[in-house]
């Protein structure tokens, strides 16, 4: 009986790091025109006694924004650059196709767990 919440509570952890991870993709995707934007990641760390998975803290990338040349912007240098941001979307629609097919995996998980223990509370009031 123990396994049967156990593999609950795995799935569920999975579901919840994932949709951290679809937060911040979904946030680097509506910053992608924003200048000086530094794209974030997140890690995930799982627990090797329980095997829970969280989601690590939110890290940015460090990679060189893109220069944008645009001497009419606001915040164009005297060469009429600026920094845009290093979001690269073909990145972040893969992340978040990524991310959303692990939830659904964790999901069916998490639903057959939870099938397994109705039936097991249904052999057991008979």
């Amino acid at each position: 009986m123990g396994d049967l919440f156990t593999s609950l509570s795995l799935a569920a952890s999975g579901m919840r790091s994932q949709a951290i991870r679809l937060r911040h993709v979904s946030e680097n995707i509506a910053n992608a025109d924003t200048p000086g934007y530094h794209r974030k990641t997140v890690a995930f760390t799982p627990d090797p006694d329980s095997g829970v998975v969280s989601a690590g803290p939110v890290q940015l990338d460090r990679s060189e924004l893109t220069r944008i040349y645009d001497p009419g912007h606001p915040m164009a240098d005297e060469t009429g650059h600026y920094d845009g941001s290093n979001v690269d979307l073909v990145i972040e629609i893969a992340d978040a196709r990524e991310a959303q097919r692990s939830y659904e995996a964790n999901l069916r998980m998490f639903d057959q767990a939870r099938q397994m223990t109705t039936g097991l509370f249904e052999l057991l009031r008979r």
